[in-house]
């Protein structure tokens, strides 16, 4: 039996709580094992809230669970008693860095699981057994491990501080109750810390709604932003768009104007050519008459001079006349494609206040909306709960106004 003993783990027949053998084991509905008397006593410490829970997995239970000795482990635990088997802490029992040592153990140190305000110790499990089983030790207060004892005992009278003074908002021993704060309002420690615990509870309540509703509006800032800057890449691409196709417009209403210019220049030299052709050859028709003319003055056959005179003396008849004026051409188109530029640019100047207008309505628009919303639920974040809550209540009540 020693063998077998020696090939099972001593952690699964020790209670968690004071680290030794099961005596009288029970296990409650989660499974786990423990001491009838240390799960009793440390649930002991549980009634005033009525919720109980496993001190390993945290599983609460309504109403505390009735306890039965599992006969079965009882007997299994008797007999590895008898092969000599003790069960030993397990590492991660024994205290560390920052953990609240026993101050009864010995050697190498347990972490502590309660201290005691009367004693003004701290105890592990195994140590902290007589609190549960004696009843000298029954009115004895246990609270959380701490190693800061000292602030919870009165600097002026030793006592413990398991007094609260509402009218001053302080922890106080019951003899400061008959001096000092003689006349306060004073309650229990524990019945104001249940009394707190209820506030805490509700505020707690509303700051969880509270981030429910900044999440949600946190969510609908994300989306809000993804939809401005689509909309933006939108505005940016049609203005884009739309630009180019305007500019495409003037750029082929310009080839058109060009090409309309250049065929009617065309037209006009073709033209001038023609009359220049016909000015040249009467000049040269001209000349030659007058070259003749010149040399018919000259003859002394009067005979020649008088046949010849009649046909070569006849005068030029009157041709087209023709006027040039090289300022005025095409000056008309010039002065029109100029108002065309003057009316589109103040078309562009009317339409591009129009448009910046819209931007910054829509930036100031956006941007009033989100500081008008944060503004309205922000408060001044505290670490000092009394602060908290205060700050919460008003900004609840701006809210509301």
């Amino acid at each position: 039996m020693a063998a077998a003993g020696d090939l099972l783990d001593q952690d699964q027949f020790s209670c968690p709580i004071c680290l030794d053998l099961l005596k009288d084991p029970v296990a409650i509905p989660c499974g786990h094992s423990y001491c009838m008397g240390c799960i009793k006593g440390y649930w002991d410490q549980d009634d005033h809230t009525g919720v109980y829970s496993c001190p390993q997995c945290r599983e609460t239970f309504t109403p505390r669970p009735v306890l039965r000795r599992n006969t079965m482990l009882a007997e299994v635990v008797e007999k590895l008693k008898k092969t000599g088997l003790q069960a030993a802490p397990p590492a991660h029992c024994y205290a560390g860095p920052g953990d609240v040592t026993c101050d009864f153990c010995t050697g190498r140190k347990l972490k502590a699981v309660r201290s005691c305000l009367v004693c003004l110790a701290s105890f592990c499990e195994t140590h902290l057994q007589p609190h549960y089983e004696s009843p000298a030790f029954k009115k004895h207060k246990l609270v959380q491990a701490t190693g800061n004892l000292q602030e919870k005992i009165c600097s002026h009278h030793e006592k413990p501080l398991d007094i609260f003074c509402r009218t001053d908002q302080q922890c106080i021993c019951y003899l400061c109750m008959v001096d000092e704060h003689k006349g306060h309002d004073t309650v229990s420690a524990a019945a104001e810390w249940t009394e707190k615990q209820k506030k805490l509870g509700v505020t707690q309540r509303k700051f969880q709604q509270r981030i429910q509703e900044r999440e949600k509006e946190l969510q609908d800032l994300r989306q809000a932003v993804q939809s401005l800057t689509r909309s933006a890449q939108a505005a940016v691409e049609d203005s884009e768009r739309i630009f180019t196709e305007l500019i495409r417009s003037i750029e082929r209403r310009r080839s058109e104007v060009k090409e309309l210019i250049r065929d009617q220049e065309k037209a006009a030299v073709s033209e001038a050519e023609g009359l220049l052709e016909r000015l040249e050859q009467e000049i040269a028709e001209l000349r030659r008459r007058d070259a003749e003319l010149e040399q018919l003055s000259h003859t002394e056959d009067h005979i020649l001079f008088l046949q010849s005179c009649q046909s070569l003396c006849a005068p030029p008849g009157p041709g087209p006349r023709i006027t040039v004026n090289p300022h005025l051409f095409f000056e008309a188109v010039r002065k029109s494609v100029s108002e065309l530029k003057e009316r589109v640019e103040d078309i562009c100047k009317e339409e591009l206040v129009k448009i910046s207008t819209a931007v910054k309505d829509t930036h100031t628009h956006t941007e009033s909306w989100i500081r008008e919303d944060f503004l309205q639920y922000s408060c001044r974040l505290t670490l000092d709960p009394n602060t908290a809550n205060r700050n919460l209540r008003l900004s609840e009540g701006n809210r509301e106004r």
